[in-house]
């Protein structure tokens, strides 16, 4: 049986040898308030870290230790998000392909090819992509991707907390726990919720 360190180390550093690599990864599809976010990430070939892993199996505290090592060990990384107005108008698979793109836009060094954590993609003018299920578990850069995106979307939430403190963001990062649908129930949406959701309940 695989001992915990032996998984991690399972990550693939490449797709393919020639074209320099970026993996791409989003993060909160499913919320009801706040942005998508999505990052972009080239890593070095001998890039290795034993904690690495899709950013649903690592925890909070390794995320968060995990973030300035991919940021200070990349050979290019960014991050970007599509505000809650966007997604309502736009919808949230658009805007996260739209987020992608936008990370991507902002990268210091033009990949060769993208690695998109997932089945769909909306293709990227002049970069070729690969769209791959569960990526971010197999890929070493789309899990450092998912981290940051992860991450840097969580950082944000807690930000907006102490503006908007009755929807507890500090603790579900605009996820629909009890606690957030219940202070909906009573406080109503904000500026950030996503309106197209339908988050409130039928009249």
């Amino acid at each position: 049986m695989l001992g915990i360190w032996e998984f991690y180390s399972m990550l693939a550093t490449h797709f393919q040898k020639k074209l320099l690599e970026a993996g791409c990864d989003e993060a909160g599809r499913g919320c009801y308030a706040g942005p998508v976010f999505a990052a972009a990430v080239i890593l070095p070939k001998n890039f290795y870290h034993p904690l690495l892993n899709d950013s649903k199996q690592v925890t909070e505290k390794n995320r968060n230790l995990l973030r300035p090592i991919i940021e200070a060990n990349a050979l290019a990384w960014a991050v970007a998000r599509v505000e809650a107005e966007e997604i309502d108008r736009i919808n949230i698979l658009k805007a996260s392909f739209l987020a992608m793109h936008k990370a991507i836009d902002a990268l210091a060094q033009k990949p060769g090819l993208l690695l998109i954590d997932g089945n769909r993609f909306s293709p990227y003018f002049g970069i070729s992509h690969h769209c791959i299920i569960k990526g971010d578990g197999k890929f070493a850069s789309i899990a450092a991707a998912s981290i940051l995106a992860k991450t840097h979307r969580d950082s944000y939430m807690e930000s907006l907390d102490s503006e908007f403190p009755v929807y507890k963001w500090m603790k579900n990062k605009g996820y629909g726990t009890k606690d957030h649908r219940d202070a909906i129930a009573i406080h109503g949406l904000c500026e950030h919720h996503r309106k197209s959701y339908r988050i409130l309940p039928a009249d």
